[in-house]
């Protein structure tokens, strides 16, 4: 037989125990907040595996099966993939080597390579078991590191050895942190047969464990947070720079989002945290014992802010490093996120500013699994409670929550001075949410919804999203449309519209560069490429892919009418990238607001809504420092937001060339000259012994 199948499905012979000893099959459970999402059955014979991979979560999940066949280092030799992806759009993918070529075929692309030993392929649709399969390969090498197909380099990285349950449910595990696939690595643990316990941390949807061990699921959540928190207080501590002397920006214009100008070449000074100075037409000479960054006449503008987002530890990078320096967190685990926000407060990590919304839902089959999930009126009362007391600013309800529910939940809320947001509950309408208490409404299409649905359809599943394809029909003049509008206007209703994510799904189209992501996505790690460049829906002919255009265009149309009539669109992505809030805004252009109008709506006019335009949301003396810097002029071309040299959050430097450097990902740009003060050093944000910069001129993701 096989040596690799006797390894992966018959460990045990290798020990000199016989076959009938252990079982073939293979049993995996997903855990998503406390509750059983789904599974993986793994059947093996011969040199050939099976894997059935079945996600329920939040009304939407993968569905697939999976078949291999093992070759020599532990590389699969043939792999096929059918089933239906996270939206239900439909997957067939597979992978093939033999006579020394590699070929493949999937959503994302099509292609083969000349390869006289197997390669290791990277799947378009994947799941558990194929990251464990990454990682087997990997663990093959003698430095753990093994390139890939299409492209790119995988690497796996050792980090403890412990034990997991006890008595005779005691099983002796190592973690791995698995990087080079996605933009979070992968942690697994894998027993001494090297075989997978569990697959966790913030690249993992849900915690994967085998089967019978759910138990301990609690406690792969703290150690995913401890061994990502290491992580992320290494890069801080790399990447996070603060000086103990004033830094004077020079060579710049600054963006006004109040009067939509741009300033005339001026400097910005900023001394920790603050803002000092801002001259116009600055000649005086430049202090020696400053820190000077020559902006060489680009255009310095406030941070932006993704007003939905659902904070991870790992994509405050990547928000920084697009020059988003704000967000407002629409959901999310709630121990995770008080901690999260302490970390920051603490400076220990690399984090945007955060808002935090306080998640309520229903229960029902298709309830998301974070926040809270009240039985009743009275414990819904009881959760808003819990986040007022902990200085949350709003609360979110969600899909499932019962309609008649949501007006003593707001009366609550506003009670305590939060404020209410959220989807528009299934079999509810924008109408009523708004008069039970809304203040605002979480994504467009949740809007849009009420004008398309029938009263019986259930906005709990997928639909709530491809039922955007019958917009193209919808008349914007119509008495429903403009009697909402009218509503909106009266009470002060905010939209964040998360347009991006609205884009990325209606029109998605497999093998193609999404729209908007023809910058980035080429710089970024193979897994997330691929991923990207397939279908989320599914197209069957001409008359659907034309009906999700006109869908799409009625969404900019829609966008443009709420600007029009004077609602405030709060520009939000329900995404992680932070290249999506840019994105973000270049649609509000496409969508007809001049340039300095959308930057508006993502700085000041978010600070408006937050409540904290008197500290941020435009570069003034005595604001916080929350800057970026960008060649170009933006007011012009709104893409040269896509390009930020140096971003500042609080008076903290990161420059993104190192961000991405650090992460994987090949830089965009490069860092702006600078000239370190004379006799004073930078230190490293979180305390650490002083440094100095030493650079050159210049250096280098509902």
């Amino acid at each position: 037989m096989n040596r690799l199948l006797l390894k992966t499905l018959f460990p045990s012979l290798l020990l000199g125990m016989s076959a009938a000893a252990f079982a073939a099959t293979e049993r995996l459970s997903i855990v998503s907040n406390g509750e059983t999402v789904g599974s993986i059955v793994v059947e093996g014979e011969g040199d050939r595996a099976t894997v059935d991979y079945r996600v329920d979560n939040n009304g939407r999940g993968p569905k697939h099966r999976e078949e291999l066949t093992f070759g020599a280092g532990d590389i699969p030799t043939a792999w096929t993939i059918k089933g239906t992806s996270l939206m239900g759009g439909t997957v067939d993918e597979s992978y093939r080597w033999s006579a020394g070529r590699a070929q493949w075929s999937s959503q994302a692309d099509q292609g083969s390579a000349k390869a006289k030993q197997p390669p290791l392929y990277v799947v378009n649709d994947d799941s558990p078991y194929a990251i464990w399969v990454y990682a087997r390969a990997a663990l093959a090498q003698p430095d753990h590191s093994i390139a890939v197909l299409p492209a790119g380099r995988i690497a796996l990285e050792q980090l403890r050895t412990l034990t997991v349950g006890e008595g005779d449910a005691a099983t002796e595990v190592t973690a791995w942190r698995l990087t080079g696939v996605q933009l979070n690595p992968s942690y697994l643990l894998l027993d001494k047969d090297r075989k997978l316990f569990a697959l966790f941390g913030p690249g993992a949807d849900g915690t994967t464990i085998r089967a019978g061990h759910e138990a301990a699921v609690p406690m792969l959540g703290k150690l995913g947070a401890e061994l990502e928190t290491e992580r992320a207080f290494q890069l801080q501590q790399k990447l996070a720079h603060r000086f103990d002397t004033p830094v004077r920006i020079r060579n710049v214009r600054v963006f006004d989002p109040a009067s939509g100008a741009l300033s005339p070449l001026s400097t910005v000074v900023v001394m920790r945290d603050t803002i000092t100075q801002v001259i116009a037409d600055d000649r005086s000479p430049q202090p020696e014992d400053e820190v000077v960054i020559d902006g060489e006449g680009g255009t310095l503008y406030p941070g932006l802010h993704d007003m939905h987002s659902h904070a991870t530890l790992p994509s405050g990078l990547m928000y920084l490093a697009a020059g988003v320096t704000a967000t407002r967190d629409m959901g999310n685990d709630n121990g995770f996120l008080q901690d999260l926000l302490s970390k920051i407060d603490a400076g220990q990590v690399a984090w945007p500013r955060i808002v935090p919304n306080g998640f309520i839902e229903g229960r029902s089959p298709y309830s998301a699994r974070f926040g809270f999930i009240p039985a009743s009126v009275d414990e819904a009362l009881k959760d808003v409670r819990w986040y007022a007391d902990r200085g949350y600013a709003e609360i979110k309800i969600y899909n499932s929550m019962n309609p008649d529910w949501v007006k003593p939940i707001a009366a609550e809320a506003h009670r305590l001075g939060l404020r209410v947001t959220g989807h528009v509950p299934a079999f509810d309408t924008p109408d009523r949410v708004i008069a039970d208490g809304y203040d605002s409404i979480a994504h467009l299409n949740q809007l849009m919804l009420g004008w398309i649905l029938r009263p019986e359809e259930d906005s709990r599943t997928p639909l709530r999203l491809t039922a955007m394809a019958r917009a193209g029909s919808l008349d914007l003049a119509s008495d429903k449309v403009q009697a909402t509008v009218r509503l909106m206007k009266q009470r002060n209703i905010a939209l964040d519209t998360t347009a991006v994510i609205l884009e990325q799904l209606m029109m998605s189209r497999a093998r193609q560069v999404p729209m908007g992501q023809e910058d980035f996505l080429s710089h970024m790690p193979i897994g997330f490429q691929r991923y990207r460049k397939r279908s989320f829906v599914t197209i069957a002919d001409k008359a659907e892919a034309d009906a999700y255009q006109a869908g799409y265009d009625k969404m900019l149309e829609t966008i443009a009418m709420l600007h029009k009539a004077g609602i405030r669109l709060l520009p939000g992505t329900d995404d992680a990238t932070g290249f999506s809030v840019q994105r973000e805004v270049e649609l509000y252009v496409k969508a007809g607001l001049t340039p300095a109008e959308a930057l508006r709506a993502a700085t000041l006019g978010a600070e408006e809504f937050l409540g904290r335009a008197d500290r941020l949301g435009s570069i003034a003396r005595g604001k916080l420092a929350d800057l970026v810097l960008v060649p170009g002029d933006p007011t012009r071309d709104i893409s040269a937001i896509r390009r930020p040299r140096m971003v500042m959050k609080g008076g903290v430097i990161y420059f993104p060339t190192e961000i991405y450097t650090a992460l994987g990902i090949t830089p965009f740009t490069t860092a702006p000259a600078i000239r370190p003060a004379a006799k004073v050093a930078a230190r490293e944000d979180t305390g650490g012994d002083a440094v100095g910069f030493g650079y050159g001129e210049h250096f280098h993701g509902d």
